[in-house]
């Protein structure tokens, strides 16, 4: 008696656990981020818009303009930066208040592996300009601003996606712009020699499951300087741009004498991201994995930015 009771109990619990882990399996609605890389106006269509999945082609159900309302941007200040980066703030603090009703902003400053909300996603510009302040200019105090990166896309407020359990949806566009000069402390020397770290490959993983694009402007710390550090902490933005869709604005050796020109760019490039729909594989059992994509224009002379690879289900547009 006792045994069928046991099995009984056993099979009540695990099959609302099967049914779930079926309802994951096979094809599921996908979305991704691609953004219009043209010096002309363009935008693409289902006609003219080529996607493959793990290099076999896979038909896009659609393809939509991101609309203001539908808009995070997470902004990540490292508190590492020289506080010579307090003439900047001006600069970002017009950024914040030129940017679209109804787009959602967060500030936060990259510290001790992690980032220190300063103000959460909100749609009122002028709380999130008050929550700008001079960095502590303390070398080293991010530890890594991939740490940082990691653990924030990680748990996006509002979402987590750190679950492997399942898909995640989302209910906007995710966006992240890090200040920060890119070095990755703990991956040794800035060499060019030493230009592959587990840890900017981390972030990027992370950053891709979560479906952020990530983009970065090179501002210098107040501990590691000099051309070495600079060549390097670039050169892992970069990969770290390019592998999610973003952008990683300044090819300089110094600091930028100004913010806004990069920031107008980032929102240039928000203004001209689409979301594209397809179907993916969430794999067997209902644990989802990431797949590659490449996504291509028959328009001449127009490229398409977007992450190297999605995470099935993950949804960027508004859920009704």
């Amino acid at each position: 008696m006792r045994m069928k009771l046991l099995s009984a109990l056993t099979f009540a619990t695990l099959l609302p656990l099967a049914v779930a882990q079926a309802q994951q399996e096979g094809l599921v609605p996908t979305q991704t981020l691609i953004r219009v890389d043209s010096k002309n106006p363009a935008i693409p269509t289902l006609d003219t818009t080529k996607l493959e999945v793990n290099n076999r082609q896979v038909q896009l159900t659609s393809i939509q303009p991101i609309p203001p309302t539908g808009v995070q941007i997470a902004l990540l200040i490292d508190d590492g930066l020289r506080r010579s980066a307090a003439v900047q703030l001006e600069d970002v603090k017009k950024f914040i208040e030129t940017l679209p009703t109804g787009t959602e902003i967060l500030v936060g400053y990259m510290s001790n592996g992690g980032v220190r909300v300063a103000s959460q996603f909100t749609t009122n510009h002028e709380d999130a300009v008050n929550a700008i302040r001079i960095p502590f200019g303390i070398p080293g105090i991010s530890a890594s601003p991939y740490f940082c990166l990691s653990e924030f896309v990680k748990h996006w407020p509002g979402n987590d996606s750190s679950s492997d359990s399942g898909p995640r949806s989302g209910t906007s566009a995710r966006f992240a712009i890090m200040i920060t000069n890119g070095v990755d402390p703990y991956n040794g020397s800035t060499s060019v020699l030493n230009q592959d770290s587990p840890y900017v490959e981390t972030a990027i993983a992370d950053a891709q499951r979560a479906g952020v694009a990530v983009s970065s402007i090179y501002y210098g710390d107040a501990g590691i300087r000099g051309g070495r550090a600079s060549f390097s902490g670039q050169s892992y933005l970069n990969q770290l741009s390019q592998a999610t869709g973003g952008e990683a604005y300044y090819q300089g050796m110094g600091n930028p004498v100004s913010l806004l020109p990069f920031f107008k760019e980032f929102q240039k490039d928000i203004s001209e991201t689409f979301i594209a729909t397809f179907q993916a594989d969430a794999g067997a059992m209902g644990r989802t994995q990431l797949v590659r994509i490449n996504v291509k224009s028959s328009i001449p002379k127009l490229k398409l930015r977007h992450a190297d690879v999605v995470r099935p289900g993950n949804h960027e547009a508004p859920q009704a």
